[in-house]
């Protein structure tokens, strides 16, 4: 159960157009946001903050999902795991390469680019980091400065946002849940501390 709830929509109608967008492209909108609505100047900034990072077009979103999965799965959020294997599996990515992305290192569907990018993000997100001049050298092979950059910003929002979110126990959606649920817990994901609460 949420250690914070989030404010209900009615208090929110400044904000209800980004959601309607949010909802748009998601299916959902993620319970983070209407928490961090109350500090209105945060969710500003954040709402921002990720758009830019998301949305700078320098690598395909899929992959962009891959990383941040990874990040968040080495970071341990299952909120965020399961958050952005829906939204990778909308963007075309096969639910059983999203389950069996831990084994990218070894697994024929995973080019050496994805797999270069997806090791700085599992390695990045680790506390210690893990990140050291070898993964640059790989990632330079596949990608160009300004791509690296966006890469390691993906998994620096993401560090953000599992610390929100497992933090605060955020409710998982109703959409994610599923789709974790269903694709994920064979290998060991389960919703934990962000799972609904009981109806009454």
């Amino acid at each position: 159960m949420a250690r914070i709830e989030p404010l209900p929509s009615h208090e929110l109608p400044q904000y209800q157009p980004t959601f309607d967008l949010i909802e748009q492209a998601m299916g959902f909108v993620p319970s983070s946001l209407p928490t961090m609505a109350r500090i209105p100047a945060l969710l500003d900034t954040f709402s921002a903050f990720a758009g830019t990072v998301m949305g700078a077009g320098l690598i395909e979103p899929p992959l962009v999902q891959l990383i941040a999965h990874v990040a968040s799965t080495a970071a341990g959020c299952h909120y965020c795991q399961a958050h952005t294997a829906i939204h990778a599996h909308h963007l075309g990515v096969d639910a059983d390469k999203i389950a069996n992305v831990w084994s990218f290192e070894t697994d024929p569907r995973f080019t050496d680019a994805e797999r270069a990018a997806l090791r700085l993000a599992r390695d990045a997100a680790q506390v210690p980091n893990l990140a050291t001049d070898d993964h640059f050298t790989e990632l330079a092979r596949h990608y160009d400065d300004t791509q690296i950059v966006q890469i390691v910003a993906v998994i620096s929002l993401f560090g953000y946002l599992n610390r929100w979110n497992d933090t605060m126990a955020t409710t998982l959606e109703a959409a994610p849940l599923e789709f974790a649920t269903e694709h994920l817990s064979s290998r060991g994901w389960s919703s934990g501390k962000h799972a609904p609460p009981d109806p009454e």
